[in-house]
């Protein structure tokens, strides 16, 4: 059973910096190079949205719009951790952040697939990012 625990949530003003992290367990290392993993976020009222993933076979990852250019995920394998890096962050960034992962081969199927949620199997349990004005 995989499971993922995310941290580093909190709240910021505009302009400010946060580092989420996601620690995952339960796969095998055969499983683990196939997997798609990052984050989601969902804001009250919203629908969940994509924000950043990363395959750990190909090392290719996939950027909302939004937060493309101050948004960066990272790995550490020795740690089975992921990490989402968020600068200049903005009030439209307030949302619950979810780390999501999934062993099908997202980035094949649809060139969008790995931002969709409806494809994710495994998902932590959420961490806050409030961002004041």
């Amino acid at each position: 059973q995989v499971q993922l625990v995310e941290s580093g949530g909190g709240s910021v003003q505009a302009g400010g910096s946060l580092r989420l992290a996601c620690a995952a367990s339960g796969y095998t290392e055969y499983t683990y190079r196939s997997y798609y993993m990052g984050w989601f976020r969902q804001a009250p009222g919203k629908e969940r949205e994509g924000v950043a993933i990363l395959n750990f076979g190909s090392l290719s990852t996939y950027y909302a719009d939004s937060v493309s250019g101050r948004f960066t995920i990272s790995q550490d394998n020795a740690k089975n951790t992921v990490y989402l890096e968020m600068n200049s962050l903005k009030p439209e960034d307030s949302a619950m952040y979810y780390c999501a992962a999934d062993a099908k081969p997202l980035g094949t199927i649809c060139s969008t697939c790995p931002l969709e949620h409806r494809y994710y199997t495994h998902w932590g349990q959420g961490t806050q990012v409030t961002v004041s004005a």
